[in-house]
C-alpha cells in the first residue's frame, strides 16, 4: 500500500480514493468540499512494553507495536474517509499523518485530507 500514489480503501469503509497528491490523474475536481480528519489515540499495553524492553536490548523490529501503530493508522484513515462520505465526497487529496504523544504511553494518530468533488 505504501509508496502507491492512489489508495482504495475498499477493506475499511467502502470504495474511496484517497491519494497524497493534490490532483488525481485522469479526472477532474469539480469542487472542494473542505478539510476531512480522522483521529485515534492509543495506549500501549505493558506486557508489550515488558517485551518491547527486551528487544532493544538485542535489536530488531518490535512487532507487537508496528501492529499496532498499523491498526491505529488504518482506523484513523477509516473515520477521515467516513467524515468524507457525510460530505457526499468522491475522494480525499492531499492526505497526510501526524502522530502526537498525548501523555506517557498514549499517542495520537491523525489522518487529515481535503475532501472533493470528481466530474462523474
Amino acid at each position: 500500500m505504501y509508496g502507491e500514489t492512489l489508495i482504495n480503501m475498499r477493506h475499511l469503509r467502502g470504495a474511496m480514493i484517497i491519494t497524497t497528491t493534490p490532483d488525481l490523474p485522469g479526472k477532474r475536481i469539480t469542487k472542494t468540499l473542505g478539510l476531512v480528519k480522522g483521529n485515534i489515540i492509543r495506549a500501549r499495553w505493558f506486557g508489550r512494553d515488558i517485551a518491547a524492553s527486551l528487544k532493544t536490548l538485542i535489536g530488531g523490529e518490535i512487532k507487537s507495536y508496528t501492529d499496532l501503530l498499523t491498526k491505529a493508522r488504518d482506523e484513523a484513515i477509516s473515520r477521515m474517509i467516513a467524515e468524507a462520505k457525510k460530505m457526499k465526497a468522491d475522494a480525499v487529496v492531499n492526505v497526510r499523518f501526524s502522530t502526537a504523544d498525548v501523555m506517557q504511553g498514549a499517542a495520537e494518530i491523525l489522518a487529515y485530507g481535503t475532501a472533493v468533488k470528481l466530474k462523474k
